[in-house]
Protein backbone atom coordinates (compact mmCIF):
# COMPACT_ATOMS: atom_id res chain seq x y z
CA UNK A 1 0.00 0.00 0.00
CA UNK A 2 1.36 3.42 -0.91
CA UNK A 3 0.71 6.54 1.16
CA UNK A 4 -1.67 9.23 0.04
CA UNK A 5 0.28 12.33 -0.73
CA UNK A 6 -1.52 15.53 0.13
CA UNK A 7 -0.23 19.01 -0.48
CA UNK A 8 -1.19 20.06 3.03
CA UNK A 9 1.42 18.13 4.97
CA UNK A 10 5.20 17.92 4.94
CA UNK A 11 6.08 14.87 2.90
CA UNK A 12 8.45 12.33 4.39
CA UNK A 13 11.43 10.87 2.57
CA UNK A 14 9.57 7.74 1.59
CA UNK A 15 6.77 9.73 -0.06
CA UNK A 16 9.34 11.85 -1.89
CA UNK A 17 11.08 8.71 -3.17
CA UNK A 18 7.77 7.48 -4.53
CA UNK A 19 7.30 10.86 -6.20
CA UNK A 20 10.71 10.52 -7.87
CA UNK A 21 9.67 7.08 -9.12
CA UNK A 22 6.69 8.81 -10.75
CA UNK A 23 9.00 11.35 -12.41
CA UNK A 24 8.58 14.30 -10.04
CA UNK A 25 11.93 16.12 -10.20
CA UNK A 26 10.87 18.58 -7.50
CA UNK A 27 10.79 15.67 -5.06
CA UNK A 28 14.41 14.89 -5.88
CA UNK A 29 15.32 18.54 -5.26
CA UNK A 30 13.58 18.36 -1.87
CA UNK A 31 15.49 15.20 -0.91
CA UNK A 32 18.79 16.74 -2.02
CA UNK A 33 18.07 19.86 0.01
CA UNK A 34 17.10 17.78 3.03
CA UNK A 35 20.04 15.35 2.97
CA UNK A 36 22.92 17.18 1.25
CA UNK A 37 24.59 18.66 4.34
CA UNK A 38 24.27 15.54 6.52
CA UNK A 39 25.69 13.42 3.69
CA UNK A 40 28.60 15.80 3.20
CA UNK A 41 29.37 15.55 6.92
CA UNK A 42 29.11 11.76 6.84
CA UNK A 43 31.31 11.35 3.76
CA UNK A 44 33.73 13.99 5.04
CA UNK A 45 34.33 11.81 8.08
CA UNK A 46 34.44 8.63 6.00
CA UNK A 47 37.02 10.09 3.59
CA UNK A 48 39.39 11.32 6.27
CA UNK A 49 38.50 14.98 5.95
CA UNK A 50 38.62 15.52 2.20
CA UNK A 51 35.80 17.99 1.68
CA UNK A 52 35.97 18.11 -2.11
CA UNK A 53 35.93 14.31 -2.30
CA UNK A 54 32.97 14.25 0.10
CA UNK A 55 31.11 16.74 -2.11
CA UNK A 56 31.87 14.66 -5.21
CA UNK A 57 30.64 11.50 -3.50
CA UNK A 58 27.44 13.26 -2.40
CA UNK A 59 26.76 14.28 -6.00
CA UNK A 60 27.41 10.72 -7.14
CA UNK A 61 25.13 9.44 -4.34
CA UNK A 62 22.21 11.50 -5.60
CA UNK A 63 22.91 10.48 -9.20
CA UNK A 64 22.77 6.84 -8.08
CA UNK A 65 19.54 7.54 -6.21
CA UNK A 66 18.05 8.95 -9.39
CA UNK A 67 19.32 6.04 -11.51
CA UNK A 68 18.21 3.33 -9.10
CA UNK A 69 15.09 4.86 -7.53
CA UNK A 70 13.05 2.15 -9.27
CA UNK A 71 14.75 -0.32 -6.88
CA UNK A 72 13.45 1.54 -3.83
CA UNK A 73 10.54 -0.40 -2.33
CA UNK A 74 7.99 1.40 -0.17
CA UNK A 75 7.58 1.14 2.86
CA UNK A 76 11.33 0.59 3.29
CA UNK A 77 12.89 3.55 5.07
CA UNK A 78 14.62 5.87 2.63
CA UNK A 79 17.41 7.17 4.88
CA UNK A 80 19.18 3.81 5.42
CA UNK A 81 18.88 3.13 1.68
CA UNK A 82 20.48 6.52 0.94
CA UNK A 83 23.33 5.93 3.41
CA UNK A 84 23.89 2.45 2.00
CA UNK A 85 24.48 4.04 -1.41
CA UNK A 86 26.82 6.67 0.07
CA UNK A 87 28.74 4.10 2.11
CA UNK A 88 29.18 1.83 -0.88
CA UNK A 89 30.44 4.74 -3.00
CA UNK A 90 33.01 5.63 -0.32
CA UNK A 91 34.11 2.00 -0.08
CA UNK A 92 34.36 1.73 -3.88
CA UNK A 93 36.42 4.90 -4.04
CA UNK A 94 38.97 3.51 -1.61
CA UNK A 95 39.06 0.16 -3.35
CA UNK A 96 39.86 1.92 -6.62
CA UNK A 97 42.29 4.42 -5.14
CA UNK A 98 43.94 1.92 -2.75
CA UNK A 99 44.91 4.82 -0.57
CA UNK A 100 43.92 6.42 2.69
CA UNK A 101 43.62 10.08 3.48
CA UNK A 102 45.08 11.31 6.73
CA UNK A 103 43.24 14.12 8.41
CA UNK A 104 44.93 17.40 9.14
CA UNK A 105 43.67 19.93 11.60
CA UNK A 106 42.12 22.54 9.36
CA UNK A 107 39.52 24.98 10.62
CA UNK A 108 37.03 23.38 8.24
CA UNK A 109 37.41 20.03 10.02
CA UNK A 110 37.03 21.56 13.45
CA UNK A 111 33.91 23.42 12.31
CA UNK A 112 32.31 20.30 10.83
CA UNK A 113 33.11 18.14 13.84
CA UNK A 114 31.93 20.94 16.13
CA UNK A 115 28.52 20.70 14.44
CA UNK A 116 28.01 17.19 15.79
CA UNK A 117 25.34 17.35 18.43
CA UNK A 118 26.55 15.09 21.22
CA UNK A 119 24.09 13.18 23.34
CA UNK A 120 24.61 11.93 26.92
CA UNK A 121 25.75 8.51 25.71
CA UNK A 122 28.57 10.30 23.89
CA UNK A 123 30.07 11.44 27.21
CA UNK A 124 33.32 9.72 26.30
CA UNK A 125 33.79 12.23 23.51
CA UNK A 126 32.81 15.33 25.50
CA UNK A 127 36.13 15.67 27.36
CA UNK A 128 38.36 14.95 24.37
CA UNK A 129 39.68 17.63 22.06
CA UNK A 130 38.03 17.61 18.65
CA UNK A 131 41.30 17.01 16.80
CA UNK A 132 42.17 14.03 18.99
CA UNK A 133 38.76 12.48 18.44
CA UNK A 134 38.93 13.00 14.69
CA UNK A 135 42.41 11.51 14.51
CA UNK A 136 41.43 8.54 16.65
CA UNK A 137 38.25 8.01 14.64
CA UNK A 138 40.24 7.72 11.43
CA UNK A 139 42.65 5.25 13.00
CA UNK A 140 39.78 2.79 13.51
CA UNK A 141 39.21 0.02 11.00
CA UNK A 142 36.79 1.20 8.32
CA UNK A 143 34.00 -1.16 9.43
CA UNK A 144 34.07 0.24 12.98
CA UNK A 145 34.41 3.86 11.83
CA UNK A 146 31.37 3.45 9.56
CA UNK A 147 29.05 2.29 12.30
CA UNK A 148 30.26 4.88 14.80
CA UNK A 149 29.84 7.74 12.33
CA UNK A 150 26.41 6.49 11.28
CA UNK A 151 25.31 6.00 14.89
CA UNK A 152 26.67 9.08 16.64
CA UNK A 153 27.20 11.63 13.87
CA UNK A 154 24.31 10.80 11.56
CA UNK A 155 22.10 9.53 14.42
CA UNK A 156 20.85 6.44 12.61
CA UNK A 157 19.28 3.75 14.75
CA UNK A 158 20.92 0.34 15.04
CA UNK A 159 18.24 -1.09 12.74
CA UNK A 160 18.82 1.66 10.16
CA UNK A 161 22.58 1.04 10.25
CA UNK A 162 21.93 -2.68 9.87
CA UNK A 163 19.84 -2.00 6.78
CA UNK A 164 22.25 0.58 5.34
CA UNK A 165 25.26 -1.72 5.65
CA UNK A 166 23.39 -4.97 5.00
CA UNK A 167 24.67 -6.57 8.20
CA UNK A 168 22.79 -8.01 11.21
CA UNK A 169 21.89 -5.71 14.11
CA UNK A 170 24.06 -7.84 16.39
CA UNK A 171 27.06 -7.13 14.17
CA UNK A 172 26.28 -3.41 14.30
CA UNK A 173 26.16 -3.53 18.11
CA UNK A 174 29.43 -5.45 18.23
CA UNK A 175 31.20 -3.05 15.87
CA UNK A 176 29.95 -0.02 17.80
CA UNK A 177 31.07 -1.52 21.08
CA UNK A 178 34.48 -2.57 19.79
CA UNK A 179 34.98 0.73 17.99
CA UNK A 180 34.09 2.79 21.06
CA UNK A 181 36.44 0.63 23.12
CA UNK A 182 39.28 1.26 20.67
CA UNK A 183 38.48 4.97 20.55
CA UNK A 184 38.56 5.10 24.33
CA UNK A 185 41.98 3.38 24.45
CA UNK A 186 43.42 5.64 21.74
CA UNK A 187 42.18 8.80 23.46
CA UNK A 188 43.61 7.66 26.80
CA UNK A 189 46.95 6.93 25.12
CA UNK A 190 46.93 10.35 23.44
CA UNK A 191 46.40 12.06 26.81
CA UNK A 192 49.50 10.41 28.29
Amino acid sequence: MQPKVGAQHLRNDEELALGIQRGNKADLATLVERHHSPLVGFLYRMTGGDRSLAEDLVQETFLRVLRSVHQYQYPRLFKPWLYMIATNLARDYYKRAETRYVMGSSEDEVQLIGEIELRPEDALLLDAEVAAVVTALHMLPAHQREVIVLRYCQELSLAEISEALAIPVGTVKSRVSLGLGRLRKMLIEQEK
